[in-house]
């Protein structure tokens, strides 16, 4: 093995043997360092050494970016190693992982919770209702767009002032402060966006790419827990003596889908978007039920299609798939009947009935004619509270159908309105 003490001149014109792939000049000065010439001229330094009674050899860098002596001084710290019997080529591959990892963690800790939000709506959508996975669009929402319906600019949700944060900024102090000023607010919209955030927050938990970037205590630290407002129980309901006027003005919409559509919620109990999303193949005229899409029973349920429901969907239009159908929807449905019920309430001087009122006002009237609860739940969707009523008592169509035809013809004669019956 030839030696020479390197230098700028000599390793410049250093070459490959003819007829070789590569040719090695070793370094006077320094053990093991070398370098490596290959048949089209690529030279590289490289260290040679011994380690566990093997050869071992390691690519130090291009000679045209490594100077000799820097060469010479990493060559004397990878024979300080060898001679020690430690591997460098697996302290290099440690030093990688460890830089890997440490710009892994970089990044983690520089994800925005926006960036994590839209990922969480990604891997959740498939699972969640329509309305649900819209709900958390809205609250999330920068606003600033125009509005739909009206005039004007939407406003930002009540999350937005967090999506331009940092995952590793959300602490029971950031949040507390969030929630003490949305609550002054819109203490609904905060009360729901606070829980929909615990929500998301569990969910990064169990992600590698944001796990334990949050802080730990971020919802559920005392301070925050009192800081969330409390829920004002919602009481709007229509009471007997409110029936007569309120149909007489429902059935007065122009828009025969809505009038129809209100008047349905208020006689099956249905959730808002069980019924929007009901399809003329979930109607059995024939043997008189309803197919609903159920957000407890993933099976979804069959309540009974009762005689005066029956004959306002028969009057229906049907333009499209959906029994409830809107041609100027996006998605040829229903999307808000609010407007139309707000005015119906007003010419009928009541007082404020939410949408979601009508559903609680089945219930409610359901016990004037002394209805079993059971009955009544089973109809409505609601998950069973009692032992008996989720493991044995699941009652056939035609017991349901008894009490709904029941409750239907109750309803229908507080608001003097006659079923027509075919002659």
């Amino acid at each position: 093995m030839n030696k020479v003490n390197f230098t700028s001149e000599r390793v410049a014109n250093f070459s490959s043997e003819p007829g070789k792939q590569q040719t090695l000049h070793w370094d006077a000065k320094i053990p093991g360092l070398g370098v490596r010439v290959t048949s089209n001229g690529a030279k590289s330094f490289i260290f040679e050494g011994r380690l566990n009674g093997k050869t071992i050899r390691i690519t130090i860098g291009d000679t045209r970016t490594w100077t000799i002596a820097k060469a010479q001084t990493e060559a004397t710290r990878l024979k300080l190693l060898t001679d020690q019997g430690r591997d460098p080529r697996a302290e290099k591959a440690e030093a990688q992982a460890a830089a890997r990892t440490a710009e892994l963690q970089m990044k983690r800790e520089q994800a925005t919770v926006a960036q994590a939000w839209a990922k969480y709506l990604e891997a959740n959508k498939s699972n969640w209702g329509e309305r649900h996975l819209q709900d958390h669009i809205n609250l999330a929402q920068p606003g600033g767009g125009a509005k739909i319906r009206g005039k004007g600019l939407t406003r930002p949700g009540p999350l937005a002032p967090l999506m331009q944060l940092r995952l590793a900024e959300l602490t029971p102090d950031t949040v507390s402060k969030w929630l003490a000023t949305e609550s002054a607010d819109r203490p609904t919209g905060a009360e729901q966006s606070y829980r929909k955030l615990r929500a998301f927050l569990r969910w990064c938990d169990e992600q590698p790419a944001f796990a334990s970037i949050a802080h730990a205590k971020a919802c559920s630290a005392r301070a925050v827990k009192e800081s969330v407002p409390r829920p004002q129980v919602k009481t709007d309901c229509l009471q007997r003596e409110q029936l007569k006027l309120w149909f007489a003005e429902v059935r007065k919409i122009p828009n025969p889908v809505i009038s129809a559509y209100l008047q349905a919620l208020l006689i099956t109990g249905a959730r808002r978007e069980e019924l929007a999303q009901l399809k003329w193949t979930d109607v059995d005229f024939q043997w008189g039920s309803l197919s609903l899409a159920d957000k407890i029973e993933a099976a979804g349920r069959v309540i009974p299609l009762t005689p005066y429901v029956a004959q306002m969907l028969e009057q229906l239009p049907r333009i499209n798939e959906w029994v409830f159908s809107s041609p100027t929807a996006e998605d040829g449905r229903i999307v808000e009947p609010r407007k139309a019920h707000m005015k119906a309430l007003n010419h009928a001087k009541l007082p404020h009935i939410s949408v979601h009122g009508l559903r609680r006002s089945f219930g409610t009237l359901c016990e004037w004619i002394e209805m079993p609860a059971g009955v009544s739940a089973q109809i409505m969707g609601h998950k069973p509270s009692a032992l008996a009523e989720k493991h044995y008592r699941r009652r056939p169509l035609d017991m349901l159908r008894m009490w709904h035809k029941r409750i239907e013809n109750w309803i229908l004669e507080q608001a003097s309105i006659r079923l027509e019956t075919e002659s």
